[in-house]
């Protein structure tokens, strides 16, 4: 049936419509309120790099700021162990060990290992890669410090000689000779200690009386330590007419002046220096230079 409107009705009719419609088409543009995001823990959600994980607190030092044994700015070989004595015992082996970070600029993966309660080492699981940035930061010390070329020395008991790489080129091969039957020089990766322009070799310091018949005591020049059982690379002119042919030394290396005033100005700490192919066993772990032998 259709009913006729009046002009004013359908007026207010066609309003009525014209006014639904509008509101309908506002309620259509409202954006239900996004849900609030949980906000997780370690993750930056308030900067500019929002979402990214941050890196976990360090933890405080539970000591006192320790010594570490290489220099900040030095220079050292591809064996050097990083070396840090403590002030006090410590306790807590794990809680020091996660307070100590290591950071180099290639990825070293290595290890701790300690000495005793006052003393921890880290070193590569292998030598370091050459020519890197490390810094090692134990509680409030710091060290900064760079791996040099790799320089290492075989040290051959067979035959007799010491060959020197640099990176793993041939650099320079030397007569040698090692240590005689009963004082056979023992295998194994040695490293660059200590370095004397000159000193005095006692046997009396290993116990053998220097007026014994096997006794000395003598000045040496371009003095390298290898181990702390006091193994060193040094001058020994006197046995040059068997450095290439024979081990007579009671445990060094000996090698003419010339080739031992190289060895000494080119080889720096932390340096391997390999003994193989000798009637000895294995120098110890334990030695003090001895940190890469089983």
């Amino acid at each position: 049936m259709h009913v006729a409107l009046s002009s004013g009705t359908a007026s207010r009719v066609r309003r009525g419509i014209l006014l639904s419609a509008a509101i309908a088409a506002a309620s259509a543009l409202i954006v239900a309120p996004a849900q609030a995001q949980p906000v997780l823990p370690g993750i930056d959600t308030g900067s500019a790099n929002s979402g990214q994980i941050l890196p976990a607190p360090e933890p405080p030092a539970t000591f006192a700021p320790p010594s570490i044994n290489i220099a900040d700015g030095e220079t050292v070989g591809v064996a050097q162990p990083i070396i840090i004595n403590f002030k006090d015992p410590i306790d807590d082996r794990g809680a020091a060990e996660r307070a100590i970070k290591v950071t180099a600029s290639t990825e070293t993966p290595g290890h701790f290992y300690w000495r005793s309660d006052k003393q921890v080492r880290w070193r590569p699981n292998d030598y370091w890669p050459a020519n890197i940035d490390v810094t090692v930061k134990a509680g409030e010390t710091v060290s900064s410090f760079r791996i040099g070329d790799s320089f290492i020395a075989t040290a051959d008991g067979a035959n007799h000689t010491l060959t020197v790489t640099r990176n793993g080129e041939v650099i320079r091969e030397m007569p040698t000779s090692l240590g005689k039957p009963k004082y056979d020089t023992p295998n194994g990766i040695y490293y660059v200690g200590e370095q004397r322009r000159s000193m005095t070799m006692d046997s009396s310091t290993y116990g053998v009386p220097v007026d014994a018949p096997e006794g000395y005591k003598l000045e040496v020049e371009y003095a390298t330590r290898i181990s702390y059982s006091g193994i060193f690379v040094h001058a020994a002119p006197w046995s040059v007419g068997q450095q290439g042919r024979a081990n007579v030394s009671h445990g060094c290396l000996n090698l003419s002046t010339e080739d031992a005033k190289w060895f000494f100005e080119n080889a720096k700490k932390g340096d391997p220096v390999v003994v193989q192919n000798t009637n000895a066993g294995t120098l110890a772990n334990s030695d003090g230079l001895g940190d890469w032998n089983p």
